[in-house]
């Protein structure tokens, strides 16, 4: 499974405004959303080497608060986020992921992570089996 989309797909990141981004406790707050549908994937936190690998590569990276630990999404399930555009809020302490997703975002097998009603109905679409993939 290919891991990256071309230059010409998105933003060009090396044009990325010199913003000075609020990491809380070395943290940034990252929201999923696929490109085209606008479905949001999942939240995940990033640190400044996450935000930095996920600029350069165009592939999203994330910081794993209960590993402790950088992790490529994807890597281990062949399941990539694609990242097409990246945005950001008004206190830059927040950002925002239009991504190209490949295969499920969750690591439950379903293609978003809010795939629960707040009553636990299962609306979301299952897409893989998580304990064939991990």
């Amino acid at each position: 499974m290919q891991d990256s989309k071309s230059d010409s797909d998105g933003c060009d990141f090396s044009n990325a405004v010199n913003i000075e981004f609020k990491f809380e406790n070395g943290l940034i707050p990252a929201i999923v959303q696929d490109a085209e549908s606008k479905e949001v994937l999942m939240f995940a936190y990033m640190n400044e080497e996450a935000f930095r690998l996920t600029l350069e590569t165009k592939i999203a990276h994330y910081w794993s608060r209960s590993r402790q630990s950088l992790w490529k999404k994807g890597e281990t399930s062949g399941h990539y986020q694609h990242v097409i555009n990246i945005f950001f809020d008004c206190d830059a302490d927040c950002l925002l992921l239009f991504v190209r997703q490949d295969g499920g975002a969750c690591h439950e097998g379903y293609r978003s992570c809010f795939y629960r009603s707040i009553d636990g109905e299962i609306v979301g679409e299952k897409v893989f089996d998580e304990k064939e993939v991990y």
